[in-house]
């Protein structure tokens, strides 16, 4: 099946979302995203990292800052304009989904 081109894949949703809420180190989006996904989705250091490179260099994140906090270094990252826009759209895209699956789902013949 053919991919639609602004399908992103969970992982990177869930990563944008995490951040469409405000700025936020690395642990906390692995945390924000585990919540989100209900535990379903455990991101992996390396898994994050590379993730959050991937959508700073396609202008969907940024470094907002860098910091020790309680004696840990961390890097501070935040949502885009564009990066919102994207979010928006996959989010649209999904809630299309729901309301068709929805719509045939109330179409169904009872006992069937």
């Amino acid at each position: 099946m053919k991919r639609e081109s602004s399908e992103i894949r969970e992982p990177t949703f869930l990563i944008l979302t995490a951040l469409a809420a405000g700025t936020l180190h690395g642990y906390a989006i692995i945390q924000h995203v585990e919540t989100l996904s209900a535990g379903r989705v455990t991101l992996r250091p390396g898994t994050l990292y590379g993730a959050l490179d991937r959508l700073a260099e396609s202008g969907l994140v940024v470094v907002d800052g860098e910091g020790v906090e309680q004696g840990r270094f961390r890097r501070y990252y935040k949502l885009t304009g564009a990066g919102a826009e994207v979010l928006a759209g996959e989010a649209e895209r999904l809630a299309a989904n729901v309301r068709h699956a929805h719509a045939r789902l109330a179409m169904r013949p009872a006992g069937g």
